[in-house]
């Protein structure tokens, strides 16, 4: 099981999140005793340093709301650790961008997404072993572009995915990030048996080392983190 710290960035700052009210978010305070101040290369550098993590998962909070990408920081964060970005990709230009500032993963995220046959071409251009798809939800629902509400069960999208080419899928609940509500272990299970041959991770609401035993035992290969790191509740990578 692999623990994945999560970086969120917006304005050049590192942003806690939670229940994806993305106005809301405040920069990072601090982690472990280390001051951050909203840094995010401090906070990457504490995700190593301290929790021997070996991967990071970024999210561009900007480009994903259709702004501009935030490439220095994305290729300072890249130098550090390697490096899963999610930038408000959308075609393969985007995504090859993202790869050539050094990232090891290019993020497709349902809500940035135009549809499958774009997760297709972008997994075509840079490799399917480069390409993570991130199923985007808001309370279990899935979540399109601008926000609309997609009418299709989250396993279905999940195997869409998976046969487009993606080599990894991301099940995030945005509602769940920051509350230690814990993850949706159903939908999970679903997810793991529509997509058998694909990575899987999850996000949003882990709160400590049971739930990624958990999480292990239904099939995932890891989680993304922020909140339990941040408050003490894992203390070291597992």
């Amino acid at each position: 099981m692999h623990v994945i710290g999560v970086i969120d960035v917006m304005g050049g700052r590192a942003v806690r999140a939670r229940g994806g009210i993305r106005e809301h978010y405040a920069p990072v305070a601090a982690i472990g005793g280390t001051a951050i101040d909203g840094d995010p290369l401090g906070l990457a550098r504490a995700y190593v340093e301290q929790f021997g993590l070996r991967t990071l998962y970024a999210a561009d909070l900007d480009a994903i709301r259709g702004g501009e990408m935030q490439g220095g920081i994305i290729s300072r964060l890249a130098a550090i650790a390697q490096l899963w970005i999610d930038a408000g990709i959308s075609g393969a230009p985007s995504a090859q961008r993202v790869i050539d500032l050094g990232a090891a993963r290019a993020v497709v995220g349902l809500e940035t997404l135009s549809s499958f046959d774009a997760l297709a071409a972008i997994c075509d251009e840079v490799g399917a072993e480069r390409v993570a798809f991130s199923l985007d939800l808001r309370g279990g629902e899935p979540m399109g572009l601008n926000g609309v509400v997609r009418r299709e069960p989250v396993h279905e999208l999940a195997a869409r995915a998976a046969g487009a080419g993606a080599g990894a899928i991301i099940v995030i609940d945005l509602a769940r990030v920051g509350s230690a509500a814990g993850p949706d272990f159903d939908l999970l299970s679903r997810v793991r048996a529509a997509a058998p041959g694909a990575m899987l991770l999850a996000g949003g609401g882990v709160r400590g080392a049971a739930d990624l035993t958990r999480l292990a035992d239904l099939g995932c290969d890891g989680a993304l983190v922020a909140s339990a790191l941040h408050d003490g509740a894992l203390s070291a990578s597992r």
